[in-house]
């Protein structure tokens, strides 16, 4: 006893329905969908690590910064200290 239809395609089952043509484009895009799916699961991926990657550079600047400024060398102690923003305001006026 054998099942109609078996070893036989979804697509070639429905091209002899009437609807066969709505219904043989959603079957494509289900077939589709997995490999959509991950493709746009791995770019998204690539875009977070991306931004992570940037956000720690950018952590890392600022520790670097804030360390150089807790902890002067020499040779940062015969240079001159930037003006500040604060220090232009008052001694202009």
């Amino acid at each position: 006893m054998t099942r109609a239809g078996c070893g036989r395609n979804v697509a070639d089952m429905l091209g002899t329905h009437s609807t066969a043509g709505p219904l043989r484009g959603l079957v494509q895009r289900l077939q589709d969908w997995p490999v959509a799916s991950q493709q746009q699961a791995r770019r998204n991926a690539m875009v977070a690590a991306t931004a992570c990657a940037q956000r720690r550079a950018e952590r890392d600047d600022v520790a670097d910064y804030l360390h150089a400024l807790a902890h002067p060398t020499a040779t940062d102690a015969d240079e001159p200290a930037p003006a500040r923003a604060a220090d232009i305001r008052t001694s202009g006026a």
